[in-house]
């Protein structure tokens, strides 16, 4: 069966007090097939070094048309699953962001998954996977800033959504375009071999994401990741925004208006997060302000400290902040495979 994406429909309404001007053709989106770079590049997005996987849709739908695809054609896996269990909560605790959860759509509905067999979406993608609670306990800047270069994005979770889904990267294991090749539900999401849950690019079941200006979730960096529209109502592109997918402008942020980083949402390739333009970080679990020392074996440090030592060599002295403002003297080193501040003793 062949329907008209639910997300087609929602981008085509109007906005409060704009007139939302969508450009780009849903008939003729440009395919991303090809578009991974090894340093940060508009348009692209920049992997981090991992081996390519024959996974994914095993066969290429109709809409897959030479450099474009049609998102008016395309099959969706069907169903209309509810998850009363969801939880998803933002705090903010000193400098940090607190984001907890279960990944799983707070508010919104998913597939049926695994894909049954009558499933018209079963001929192009069998996902074999059913969708899961993952555990969600993340730290992130309250208050990021830039580092002096941008990082890589892993194949896994970017960011995470205000509706409490993860957010995952525009590749699919093969690393081509996912939300053209790869079948997703109404929500443009589904999950992947743990259960998780995701999207790669823009979905209707993300509260504001067909308004103006919008926060609509969190990088894991702790910058903020908005709506497609900008302030005028205006639909972004990638000739907006930089090699992460990203841009400085005017937004709302914890109560405020601030001229500060964010990335955006796109119907354009790569869709959301191109590169970090922060510091990358781990999700951690524990309450932060007690936890073991930041060298301690195994133990990740904490984004603070990455942040620390953006652009900073190993053996370099480094500051940091504690929870009580005072700036404590340090030197970077090498922790769990990240550039990390740690404390003179």
């Amino acid at each position: 069966m062949r329907r008209l994406p639910l997300w087609l429909f929602c981008l085509a309404l109007p906005v409060h007090g704009h007139e939302a001007r969508w450009t780009l053709d849903p008939h003729r989106l440009p395919l991303g097939d090809g578009r991974v770079s090894a340093s940060p590049r508009q348009g692209y997005v920049y992997a981090c070094p991992g081996p390519a996987r024959k996974q994914g849709a095993e066969h290429a739908g109709d809409w897959l048309r030479g450099d474009s695809w049609d998102a008016t054609g395309k099959l969706q896996v069907r169903g209309a699953v509810s998850w009363p269990q969801a939880s998803f909560a933002s705090a903010l605790e000193g400098w940090q962001r607190l984001l907890s959860g279960n990944a799983l759509p707070v508010g919104a509905v998913t597939g049926e998954f695994p894909v049954a067999r009558d499933d018209p979406a079963y001929r192009i993608d069998r996902n074999p996977n059913a969708i899961a609670a993952q555990p969600i306990d993340w730290r992130v800047p309250r208050d990021p800033r830039p580092a002096a270069q941008a990082s890589c994005v892993p194949m896994g979770p970017v960011g995470i959504m205000l509706n409490g889904v993860l957010l995952f990267n525009a590749l699919d294991a093969a690393q081509r375009d996912a939300v053209a090749h790869e079948v997703q539900d109404r929500c443009n999401g589904h999950p992947e071999r743990s259960g998780s849950y995701h999207y790669h690019g823009p979905s209707p079941c993300v509260p504001g994401m067909d308004q103006p200006n919008r926060l609509v979730g969190y990088a894991r960096d702790g910058f903020g990741i908005f709506s497609p529209l900008d302030e005028n109502g205006r639909e972004l592109r990638n000739a907006d925004l930089d090699a992460c997918h990203g841009k400085v402008s005017r937004i709302r942020w914890d109560g405020r208006m601030v001229e500060m980083y964010h990335y955006v949402m796109t119907r354009e390739y790569p869709y959301s997060i191109g590169c970090f333009r922060g510091a990358a970080l781990a999700e951690r679990p524990g309450p932060g302000l007690n936890d073991p020392p930041a060298d301690a074996p195994g133990r990740r440090p904490p984004p603070e400290a990455v942040q620390a030592c953006a652009g900073l060599a190993e053996g370099q002295s480094c500051r940091i902040a504690t929870p009580r403002g005072e700036v404590v003297e340090g030197g970077c080193r090498r922790l769990a495979g990240l550039l990390a501040c740690v404390p003179q003793r």
